[in-house]
């Protein structure tokens, strides 16, 4: 769940590093660099998601993702968002995989 959620934030982010470059909202220099950094993290994450450390970078990167709302302030909204729903992913994809794993030892 939380690469699907990754996936999609990765290109909101990625048009929305477009749209402050476009609207000169950032230099351009901080726009694109920042944003392709920032989207570059994100697809490594996306190979991470299933372990326990791609959560954990993912968690940052929504950390980040929120703060810059400090520069383009849409991205409060934006990034609140996706923060949201990143974690109701990790709470309930926590409770899933628990489940899960209950499960298969019941069934030896």
């Amino acid at each position: 769940m939380l690469s699907i959620v990754l996936g999609f934030e990765t290109i909101v982010v990625f048009l929305g590093a477009l749209v402050a470059f476009g609207l000169d909202a950032l230099e351009p220099t901080v726009a694109l660099v920042g944003g392709g950094v920032l989207v570059l993290v994100m697809v490594i994450t996306l190979a991470l998601a299933q372990f326990r450390i791609g959560a954990v970078i993912g968690t940052v990167v929504q950390a980040a993702i929120v703060a810059s709302g400090f520069l383009v302030p849409v991205m409060f909204f934006i990034g609140g968002t996706f923060a949201a729903t990143w974690v109701y992913c990790l709470v309930v994809g926590t409770r899933i995989d628990r489940r899960n794993a209950a499960t298969d030892s019941t069934d030896i």
